[in-house]
């Protein structure tokens, strides 16, 4: 029985590699060695960089927040204090987003949350 060799399981494993690499600078588009690791450190990156998505979402909305707040006479902390005495339960995303787009309605929720407050 012939012996059997992995040229073809290799050569699709190689042009795997070098197809994630496309896009990329001279070698590390063309070479294998410098086109895996580039691979892998855009792997890193985009492993860890879903996680640190999360957080810079949920900076960003507070930070809307937290201006569309000042606006209406409150600071960040007292508003969402105020909501949650005033068992107002909205998560943050749709607060910015109610910041942003709807003025009128967030500062309806400031009102109750002043009021709550007081």
């Amino acid at each position: 029985m012939p012996r059997s060799k992995t040229v073809v399981p290799g050569r699709a494993r190689r042009k795997k590699v070098l197809k994630s690499t496309k896009g990329n600078f001279s070698g590390r588009r063309k070479l294998y060695k410098t086109a895996l690791q580039t691979s892998q450190r855009a792997g890193q990156f985009a492993f860890e960089h879903r996680r640190l998505k999360k957080r810079d979402f949920r900076r960003l909305w507070i930070t809307r927040i937290n201006a569309a707040a000042r606006l209406n006479g409150l600071s960040y902390s007292a508003l969402i204090a105020g909501l949650k005495k005033a068992n107002i339960e909205m998560n943050r995303k749709l607060l910015a987003d109610l910041a942003v787009r709807d003025a009128a309605a967030f500062a309806k929720l400031a009102e109750v949350a002043k009021a709550a407050t007081a």
